[in-house]
Protein backbone atom coordinates (compact mmCIF):
# COMPACT_ATOMS: atom_id res chain seq x y z
CA UNK A 1 0.00 0.00 0.00
CA UNK A 2 1.32 3.42 -0.96
CA UNK A 3 1.40 6.09 1.74
CA UNK A 4 1.36 9.87 1.27
CA UNK A 5 3.70 12.42 2.77
CA UNK A 6 4.18 16.20 2.55
CA UNK A 7 7.59 17.47 1.43
CA UNK A 8 8.62 20.76 -0.15
CA UNK A 9 5.01 22.00 -0.08
CA UNK A 10 3.89 19.09 -2.27
CA UNK A 11 2.23 15.73 -1.73
CA UNK A 12 4.44 12.72 -2.43
CA UNK A 13 3.62 9.03 -2.60
CA UNK A 14 5.92 6.64 -0.74
CA UNK A 15 6.58 2.97 -1.41
CA UNK A 16 6.16 1.27 1.96
CA UNK A 17 8.57 -1.50 0.95
CA UNK A 18 11.70 0.58 0.19
CA UNK A 19 10.72 4.19 0.99
CA UNK A 20 11.20 5.58 -2.52
CA UNK A 21 9.15 8.76 -3.16
CA UNK A 22 7.07 9.45 -6.28
CA UNK A 23 5.14 12.52 -7.41
CA UNK A 24 2.49 10.31 -9.05
CA UNK A 25 0.32 7.83 -7.15
CA UNK A 26 0.08 5.67 -10.28
CA UNK A 27 3.88 5.49 -10.56
CA UNK A 28 4.21 4.66 -6.86
CA UNK A 29 1.60 1.91 -7.07
CA UNK A 30 3.22 0.41 -10.17
CA UNK A 31 6.63 0.49 -8.51
CA UNK A 32 5.34 -1.06 -5.29
CA UNK A 33 3.87 -4.03 -7.18
CA UNK A 34 7.39 -4.81 -8.45
CA UNK A 35 9.36 -3.79 -5.35
CA UNK A 36 11.22 -6.44 -3.37
CA UNK A 37 12.03 -4.07 -0.48
CA UNK A 38 15.77 -3.89 -1.12
CA UNK A 39 17.83 -0.70 -1.45
CA UNK A 40 16.19 0.32 -4.70
CA UNK A 41 14.19 -1.20 -7.48
CA UNK A 42 15.73 -4.32 -9.00
CA UNK A 43 15.04 -3.16 -12.55
CA UNK A 44 17.71 -0.44 -12.17
CA UNK A 45 20.49 -2.94 -11.47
Amino acid sequence: MVSTTQKDDAEWFRCEECGLLFDSEIDATTHERNCDGEDGPSYLQ
